[in-house]
C-alpha cells in the first residue's frame, strides 16, 4: 500500500502522523512511504531522518495526497484541505465529528473511508489512541490554568500550590476519566486543593484510593458540581463519551458564580465542550474572558508540546496503521473489534451511531456499508 504524512495546517498545530520509526516499520513491511518536505519540522524530524527511514519525500501535500492510498494524519482536515479528499481514500486520524457537520458531509460527499483514533474502543471501553492524548491534555490543563491564574495574565493572581500560612488555590476537574485523572496528578503534586466529580463510583473509589483519599470525590449531579465549580480557582472540563457531543454540565449561571479572574480549560472542546460557556480557540488566541473568567478552549492542546506529544501518539496509532496496510480496511476491520468502531465514514455512509445522534445525519451500520 501507499501511504503518506503531510504537515498540520491547523493553527498552532506541531505534530506530525509518522515518525521515521513508523515510516521504517511501514517500509520493512513493503510499504511505499511517502512524507510531505518538512512534515516532521515541528516535533523535531528532519527529512533526511525520514529519507534513512525509506520514506520518498515529496515537496507539496497535494503530491501526498494524490498518491497514497491511506494518509495517516494527526488533526481533522480543515476546509482547504477538503478538495485533496476522494473517493476510496483511507484517512486515519483525530476527527471529532460529533461536533463538524460540514467535515462529516464532506467525507461522506467524497467516499472517504474515516477511521478515526478517538472511537477505537477497546472491550473494557478504553480508547487507545486517545489516550495518549488524553494524558498530554489532562497534564497540560493544570500548567495551563498555573499560568492564566498570573496577575498579568488576566487571572485572580492565586498560586495553586499556596504558601505556609496561605490556603492553596481550588481546583475542580468534571470527569473521571484519563483527562481528569492525569489532570488531578498534576494539580495534587503542586499542592492545590483538588475536587474530581464523575458519575462512575468505580473510578470515584480507584480515585480515592490512587490519592489515598487526599484528592476529594464528588457523584456527579448538578448540586455537586455546582458546589465544586462556584469555589473553584481553576475548572478542567474532562468529559468524553465515545463518538458523542460533550453534554454540557456547567451551566452559564455556574460560572457567574466563580471568582472573577478564575480560570476554566475545558479539555472536551473537541466534542463541543462540556461547559456552557465555551468556544473553540487557537494557541494564536487562546483565551477570552466570559462572565468575568478567563476560558482557553484550544481544540489541539497537544501540539504545544509536539514533540512529546508526537511520539506517545504514533507508539499508539501505528500497530493499527500497520493493520490497515497489511490487510486492507475491510479484513483489518473484520479481524479487529476495535478498529471496527473507528469507522466512521465508508462508502458515502455514516457508520457511527453517536455523530449521527450528535449530528442528526442518517446512520447506516458499518456491515451494511462494507458490502
Amino acid at each position: 500500500m501507499k501511504i503518506g504524512t503531510v504537515k498540520e495546517i491547523k493553527t498552532g498545530e506541531n505534530r506530525v502522523g509518522l515518525t521515521p520509526l513508523g515510516t521504517a516499520s511501514l517500509a520493512v513491511a513493503k510499504h511505499e512511504v511517502f512524507v510531505e518536505k518538512g512534515a516532521g519540522a515541528g516535533s523535531g524530524f528532519s527529512d533526511e531522518e525520514y529519507k534513512r527511514a525509506g520514506a520518498k519525500i515529496l515537496m507539496t501535500a497535494k503530491e501526498v495526497w494524490n498518491k497514497c492510498d491511506m494518509v495517516v494524519k494527526v488533526k481533522e482536515p480543515v476546509i482547504s484541505e477538503f478538495p485533496l479528499l476522494r473517493e476510496g481514500l483511507i484517512l486515519f486520524t483525530y476527527f471529532h465529528l460529533a461536533s463538524d457537520k460540514k467535515l462529516t458531509e464532506e467525507l461522506m460527499k467524497k467516499k472517504v473511508t474515516a477511521v478515526a483514533y478517538e472511537t477505537v474502543e477497546l472491550e473494557d471501553k478504553s480508547t487507545p489512541l486517545l489516550t495518549p492524548m488524553s494524558e498530554v491534555a489532562g497534564r497540560m490543563s493544570v500548567l495551563v490554568g498555573v499560568h492564566y491564574l498570573q496577575k498579568h495574565h488576566g487571572g485572580s493572581g492565586v498560586l495553586l500550590s499556596g504558601v505556609p500560612g496561605v490556603a492553596p488555590g481550588k481546583v475542580a476537574i468534571v470527569g473521571t476519566g484519563v483527562v481528569g485523572i492525569n489532570a488531578a496528578k498534576m494539580a495534587y503534586g503542586l499542592g492545590a486543593d483538588v475536587t474530581i466529580v464523575g458519575r462512575n463510583p468505580t473510578q470515584l473509589k480507584y480515585i480515592d484510593d490512587l490519592f489515598h483519599g487526599k484528592v476529594k470525590t464528588l457523584y456527579s449531579n448538578p448540586a455537586n458540581i455546582e458546589r465544586a465549580v462556584s469555589e473553584a480557582d481553576l475548572l478542567v472540563g474532562a468529559v468524553y463519551n465515545t463518538g458523542a457531543s460533550a453534554p454540557k454540565l456547567v451551566t452559564r449561571d455556574m460560572v457567574r458564580k466563580m471568582r472573577k479572574g478564575s480560570v476554566i480549560v475545558d479539555v472536551s472542546i473537541d466534542q463541543g465542550g462540556c461547559i456552557e460557556t465555551i468556544r473553540a480557540t487557537t494557541h494564536e488566541q487562546p483565551v477570552y474572558v466570559e462572565e468575568g473568567v478567563i476560558h482557553y478552549g484550544v481544540t489541539n492542546m497537544p501540539g504545544a508540546v509536539a514533540r512529546t506529544s508526537t511520539l506517545a501518539l504514533t507508539s499508539a496509532t501505528l500497530p493499527y496503521a500497520l493493520a490497515l496496510a497489511n490487510k486492507g480496511v475491510v479484513r483489518a476491520v473484520k479481524e479487529d473489534p476495535a478498529l471496527w468502531k473507528g469507522v466512521n465514514t465508508h462508502k458515502g455512509k455514516l457508520t457511527e451511531k453517536n455523530v449521527s445522534s450528535s449530528l442528526k445525519i442518517p446512520y447506516t451500520p458499518l456491515e451494511q456499508a462494507l458490502k
